[in-house]
């Protein structure tokens, strides 16, 4: 199994762009598929420095509705039409950051996806979880065991009774069974890294080998305290896995240090174009 990373938010290999956003090429024994897309074309652009034929992807997985997870894929599509695009019907919904009232812009700022991937003659909407062959597998969360990370409440879906906090239905995982190891790969693990673990494990009888995800965990201002304490509460319970967590995109470097301090080798950071070594 290959996986590289095409793009995340800091600097890797070199040539490679690197902004806020998430992509992942992975190459099983039978499949060469994308989780996510990046903000933007930028991610085709890092696949054609690391060697990569976008024509080549049969499988496209959305992870959720957000714009820095979708923003290449109707780019992709350009080069592409007939990979088979994966995402829950939910993720094409009115989803909003609030960056308060302080705002530079307008408080509400809309973080979806580009509503024209809907239409996308190869997507597949699914509802919940769903099998698509032996070697890939997308799940969700029926019942979260854990509170949302303390970095979800600014998220929000736009209603015709006015704005709600996002429940992330429209967020789904991939699970990988491929050469003896399973992998789950998450993008942002908007419904706490925690809770998606303990369905993991309900679901499959034991933790994956290895998890592949942004915890969501960054902020652009100072850190309290008590959100310290919680991203080491995290670390601490995925401490009892037996399984090696690499990070990336929104978990932020502040948050990283934190939970590397708990969790030491079993935590890796991967930049813009690393490839993954399970």
């Amino acid at each position: 199994m290959k996986i590289i990373n095409l793009i995340e938010n800091t600097e890797g290999k070199s040539g490679c762009i690197f902004a806020h956003g998430l992509s992942f090429y992975v190459e099983t024994t039978h499949h060469k598929l994308l989780m996510d897309l990046g903000p933007s074309a930028d991610t085709l652009k890092n696949a054609e420095t690391l060697g990569i034929d976008l024509k080549e992807i049969d499988t496209v997985i959305l992870s959720h509705g957000h714009y820095d997870h979708s923003g290449g894929i109707i780019p992709f599509s350009g080069i592409n039409s007939t990979a088979v695009i994966y995402m829950q019907s939910l993720a094409s919904g009115e989803y909003y950051a609030d960056d308060g009232e302080h705002a530079e812009g307008e408080r509400y700022r809309y973080i979806g996806i580009d509503k024209a991937i809907a239409s996308l003659p190869q997507v597949k909407p699914v509802n919940g979880d769903h099998v698509i062959d032996d070697e890939l597998e997308l799940f969700t969360i029926k019942r979260r065991t854990h509170e949302l990370p303390f970095t979800n409440k600014r998220l929000l879906i736009k209603t015709p009774d006015g704005f709600v906090r996002d429940d992330f239905a429209h967020e789904h995982f991939l699970v990988i069974r491929c050469e003896g190891k399973s992998v789950l790969i998450s993008g942002c693990a908007h419904n706490g890294i925690l809770s998606i673990m303990d369905a993991y494990t309900d679901k499959y009888g034991s933790a994956p080998d290895a998890v592949i995800s942004g915890f969501h965990l960054m902020k652009k201002t100072p850190y309290r305290e008590y959100q310290l304490e919680e991203i080491r509460s995290i670390a601490d319970e995925l401490r009892k896995y037996q399984t090696i967590f690499f990070t990336c995109h929104c978990t932020g470097e502040t948050a990283f240090d934190e939970m590397k301090k708990i969790l030491g080798e079993k935590l890796v950071y991967v930049h813009s174009g690393d490839e993954v070594i399970l």
